[in-house]
């Protein structure tokens, strides 16, 4: 069984910045590690995803230049580096695991998430 636990959410001014980390237990990190996020009121929207070589990364547009996804295998660790943050990215955001190589992805695990708060 994988388990996968965020941590480095907290409470941020706007233009602040976060770090999001999330660790892997029970088996390496997933093909392909995906960030997600859920405001309230929302539904659960994708974030940015890595492939397992770190080379190939994907980014939902409202985050592109301000977000940087990036894994370390070696610590079975995935990280969301978070620049620029804005009032409208308070959410919690979870990290999912793919296994198999299926294009979109289909994720098989997932974490319990951690919040963001983004004050203005």
């Amino acid at each position: 069984q994988v388990q996968l636990v965020e941590s480095g959410g907290g409470l941020v001014q706007a233009g602040g910045s976060l770090r999001l980390s999330c660790a892997a237990s029970g088996r390496t990190l997933g093909n392909i590690m995906g960030w997600f996020r859920r405001a309230p009121g929302k539904e659960r929207e994708f974030v940015a995803s890595i492939r397992w070589n770190g080379g190939n990364t994907d980014y939902a547009d409202s985050v592109k230049g301000r977000f940087t996804i990036s894994r370390d295998n070696a610590k079975n660790t995935v990280y969301l580096q978070m620049n620029s943050l804005k009032p409208e990215d308070t959410a919690v955001y979870s990290c999912a695991a793919a296994y198999r190589a299926y294009y979109p992805p289909k994720y098989d695990y997932w974490g319990q998430g951690t919040q963001v708060t983004v004050s203005s």
